[in-house]
């Protein structure tokens, strides 16, 4: 869950990935736009915006196209495919993936370039939960809340747990500082 993603990105091509398993159940929202057809594949399988959600239709009418790059990021981190020949400016050839580069990847994209709304946030938790997904990665934390119950990210993140699903979170983006990892 974070800000989208660019899904024709090569981290995320689907060569030697098996389907989606059986018990999925979640959904592609990309479509075409002016200038690029964006689809899942069998590496991205689901993609859904909370952005702009309009509670009356139930549906969002945001792409979870990835405008920063956080996202993309995020989700390449924890589960690009192998890519060769990955370098940076021509230095450093070689082979780039990520941590679980054979798992099959949902975005939820929860937050755009000014915030992360936690009604977003607590609308892709649920929506991850209902897919079927068994590790939800959020790359955001709750600062300064001062009790365990006041953190919608973690209540939501314990009832994920619950239901058997593996949860990692961020400990901050910034530091030193007495609340920093």
């Amino acid at each position: 869950m974070d800000t989208g993603v660019l899904p024709d990105h090569p981290l995320f091509r689907d060569e030697v990935m098996p389907p989606p398993p059986d018990r999925w159940k979640g959904r592609c929202d990309f479509n075409q736009t002016a200038n690029r057809t964006f689809v899942c594949n069998n590496k991205i399988i689901g993609a859904r915006s909370f952005q702009v959600y309009d509670n009356l239709l139930q549906t969002s009418s945001a792409q979870p196209v990835d405008e920063i790059g956080h996202g993309t990021h995020t989700a390449s981190t924890a589960a690009g495919n192998f890519v060769r020949g990955a370098n940076l400016y021509n230095n450093a050839n070689g082979m780039a993936s990520g941590v679980a580069p054979h798992a099959h990847v949902a975005i939820y994209q929860v937050c755009s370039l000014d915030e992360c709304s936690s009604t977003d946030v607590l609308a892709g938790f649920d929506a991850a939960v209902e897919d079927g997904v068994d590790v939800i990665s959020i790359s955001m934390t709750s600062l300064n809340v001062g009790q365990l119950f006041e953190d919608s990210n973690a209540l939501a993140a314990f009832s994920a747990m619950q239901r058997r699903i593996f949860v990692v979170c961020s400990a901050g983006n910034s530091g030193p500082s007495s609340n920093s990892v």
